[in-house]
């Protein structure tokens, strides 16, 4: 290499090193770290949750033995039967109700022990529970405080990228609202029965059979929130001359949700469905309504989904020293993310249940911390 050469090289070098010392003047850090209180507000509202199950609309199943009142509660109460001798005509379940409150039920079609025999009661038509939506129903998340940390690397003065994270906090999730199975379809009674020669039509099924009520828990569940996110920001003013320096920033958050604890009574209550649908497609549609157990193993299975959001932030920091400085901001990020339950039987492993709402958690963010610049 010629000398020209070599001292044309150094020559740009010295220029690149000098614009690099240019856009950093004396004083100005290249990394800052500060650390403070988080506090998280979610701002979005519950949507309904959306369950399906294994039994299918128009599903046949066996009814047996039922008790009167689980007989009685399942028919629609706006089905009309004619009298076969007379032509006239009545509504089916009044009838049922004086016949019951008269003792004659127990007399005609009873077991003597509550029930309606097995030899009454024949078949039944399903519809309803394939699939439905629970409108009122869903899952909010709670606000939450937390230790956060910010890292900054400063591209230049006014111009840094900030990695935001902090401890994982442990969010308590309510619930809103009652999840009902809307049954309803038809019974076909055994034919030549008393309950036959009544209702030669048969009856029409219509009931909404509670399943669980979320919203008379203090929590419905709990999860461990993890949600680092990474923001270009711009800080206005000038180091070592405006110790108050405002910022804007955008970016991009991630969140995922571990630690999933779902409420024991809920737990329950899920469990107690999974054994009624069981029974159904056990060709035990009276035990289903009894709520009895079935020939299932049911367990639960709750799994979020991750997300990937937008975040924007509004903050400022103030200069105690040359190296330490105050930092405020608010942030708001549109997070939403799905929530799905299903129950499975572990005997077959079959999913009895699946049941899924989405989480507006939208959570607007409030920082304060202390920070230190290197």
């Amino acid at each position: 290499m010629s000398n020209s050469q070599l001292l044309k090289k150094l020559a740009i070098a010295s220029s690149l090193l000098v614009t690099a010392n240019l856009s950093y003047a004396e004083g100005v850090k290249r990394f800052s770290v500060s650390a403070g209180w988080l506090h998280v507000m979610p701002q979005g509202k519950a949507n309904a949750f959306n369950t399906s199950t294994l039994v299918k609309n128009g599903h046949i199943s066996t009814v047996g033995i039922i008790s009167e009142e689980a007989f009685v509660n399942s028919i629609d109460p706006d089905f009309i039967s004619t009298d076969p001798d007379t032509g006239a005509t009545f509504v089916a379940k009044d009838i049922l109700i004086d016949i019951r409150d008269a003792g004659a039920l127990e007399v005609f079609v009873g077991d003597g022990q509550g029930n309606v025999r097995a030899d009454e009661t024949g078949i039944a038509r399903i519809e309803g529970l394939q699939n439905w939506s629970s409108a009122g129903t869903g899952l909010e998340a709670d606000d939450v405080d937390t230790l956060g940390l910010t890292f900054n690397y400063y591209l230049n003065d006014n111009v840094s990228l900030q990695i935001i994270g902090g401890i994982p906090p442990e969010v308590d999730i309510k619930g809103k609202g009652e999840i009902y199975a809307p049954l309803s379809g038809h019974a076909t009674l055994t034919p030549g029965s008393f309950s036959d020669g009544l209702f030669p039509d048969g009856l029409g099924l219509k009931q909404a059979i509670p399943v669980t009520n979320l919203g008379n828990k203090a929590v419905a569940s709990t999860a461990r929130a993890w949600t680092p996110a990474i923001e270009a920001q711009y800080q206005f003013g000038k180091s070592g001359v405006n110790k108050f320096r405002p910022y804007v920033g955008a970016g991009i958050m991630y969140a995922y949700f571990n630690e999933i604890e779902l409420n024991s009574s809920i737990e329950s209550d899920l469990i107690a469905a999974g054994h009624m649908i069981q029974n159904v497609l056990d060709n035990k549609a009276g035990a289903a309504l009894d709520k009895k157990l079935s020939s299932a193993d049911p367990s639960i299975k709750i799994k979020t989904t991750d997300a990937i959001a937008p975040i924007i932030t509004l903050g400022a920091t103030y200069d105690l020293t040359a190296n330490w400085y105050g930092v405020a901001s608010v942030s708001y990020a549109k997070l939403n993310n799905r929530v799905n339950i299903d129950v499975i039987d572990n005997n077959s492993g079959n999913r009895l249940i699946h049941s899924s709402t989405k989480i507006d958690i939208d959570p607007l963010i409030t920082y304060m911390g202390i920070g230190y610049r290197f």
